[in-house]
């Protein structure tokens, strides 16, 4: 029999090293589900048990939904919301007597689903720094990031985010318990999935179209979308490049995960473009006489800013961007101007050694897409009962907010400052 391994020979042997998942990870030009790198984390067994003794009577705010899927999104604006502990939580899923529940006994578990998300852990565990270290993402290349530069995510059955893109970043998120079913299409579907800015939230970019019951007959173009499907399991690491749609539902009674937002070099110019809409939807918003129900603005959202105020912001962000772009001219100068095998030598010391491409197979593995809507010939469906009708403010802000369009004038605003994009 062989000895028993202790000590620093029991570590545990991960797929990959943080440099090789670094790469992986940023190279990544579709989602893959990442296997076998965060199991040893003390925060992978941050179950609701371990959730309710870390947080005891804190509260967190939790959207309310309703289960009946209609054909429009569940967008946050049409959510009611509670102040109650996690302890609070687990005993309404759980089904204990009202009392136990607090604010959430005036919902019914089987018509309504809870969702405490976007929770930063730094705030949450601000007088608990060392519980922040227990999310470890240097295991995956991006050395002193950990729960400081994190986000918990804890729902029901049910509980859902409505399909968008995030402005900013790749996304890397940690499933911890029960299971989640993730809706992905890329960047060249923005179109199918008719994005707006209404309701507003910084970064984000919702789509009109409920991609889980899709209304075909409004919005037909939906059915040239090419969606990636996939069902997180604890222990697994999603990746999500930049720029692509999601649509997230938690499949179990009780979902627990964990996010980080990693920054990207074109979040220089995505801010510029997140500050121009911005401006144009307060703009069109606060206008004396405009078309508002009140419900133009996220909960997310502090308010409305002034016009002053994001004036000055998306002047603070072009000139971060042409600042960023000057830097990166004169860091690809340098590089010019190195001899030709210093810079082949330095290019042979940075490319990754992969040892076995199978860890890369076994361990990193791509979200393919699914069946598309074009091939499934029940969901082809044409719109014959279009009418002609007033243009409203809001799809005239559709238009304006493209993120094509916007695209565009953020390169117009900052070649006039001299930063070329």
């Amino acid at each position: 029999m062989e000895p028993a391994v202790t000590g620093a020979a029991a570590a545990v042997t991960k797929p990959f090293t943080p440099r090789e998942a670094r790469d992986l990870i940023l190279g990544a030009t579709c989602p893959a589900v990442v296997l076998g790198m965060a199991g040893d984390w003390p925060a992978s067994r941050w179950t609701l048990p371990r959730l309710c003794d870390l947080l005891q009577e804190q509260t967190l705010r939790f959207r309310i939904g309703k289960r009946k899927v209609e054909t429009a999104p569940q967008y946050e604006t049409g959510c009611d919301f509670v102040d109650a502990s996690v302890r609070q939580f687990r005993d309404w899923v759980s089904g204990n007597p009202e009392e136990a529940s607090g604010p959430f006994g005036r919902f019914s578990t089987a018509e309504s689903w809870a969702y405490a998300d976007y929770k930063y852990l730094a705030v949450l565990f601000q007088d608990r720094p060392t519980t922040l270290q227990e999310v470890s993402w240097a295991d995956f290349g991006f050395p002193g990031r950990d729960g400081r530069d994190s986000t918990l995510w804890i729902g029901s059955r049910g509980a859902n985010t409505p399909c968008h893109i995030d402005s900013y970043g790749c996304n890397l998120v940690l499933q911890v318990q029960g299971r989640k079913k993730w809706h992905l299409f890329p960047p060249e579907d923005t179109a199918h999935l008719y994005p707006t800015r209404i309701p507003y939230e910084e970064s984000s970019i919702f789509s009109k179209v409920n991609v889980v019951n899709p209304d075909l007959r409004r919005y037909p173009a939906f059915s040239r979308a090419h969606p990636h499907v996939v069902t997180l399991h604890p222990g697994q690491v999603l990746v999500v490049p930049q720029r692509w749609w999601h649509y997230v539902e938690s499949v179990d009674d009780v979902t627990v995960s964990i996010n980080s937002w990693l920054e990207l070099d074109s979040d220089h110019a995505a801010r510029v473009e997140e500050a121009i809409t911005r401006t144009v939807v307060c703009a069109f918003k606060s206008a004396e006489g405009a078309e508002s129900s009140g419900d133009w603005l996220n909960p997310t959202e502090d308010g409305a800013t002034t016009h002053k105020t994001n004036i000055q912001y998306l002047n603070m962000a072009v000139s971060a961007f042409t600042e960023h772009k000057m830097a990166e001219n004169e860091t690809e100068n340098a590089a010019d101007r190195d001899e030709p095998d210093m810079k082949r030598r330095r290019g042979e010391e940075e490319r990754p050694g992969w040892g076995g491409h199978s860890r890369v197979s076994q361990c990193f593995v791509p979200v393919l897409p699914s069946l598309t809507n074009e091939e499934s010939e029940e969901k082809k469906t044409t719109r014959s009962d279009a009418k002609t009708h007033d243009i409203t403010s809001d799809e005239l802000l559709d238009c304006l907010l493209h993120p094509r369009v916007v695209s565009m004038v953020a390169q117009l605003l900052v070649s006039r400052r001299g930063g070329k994009s």
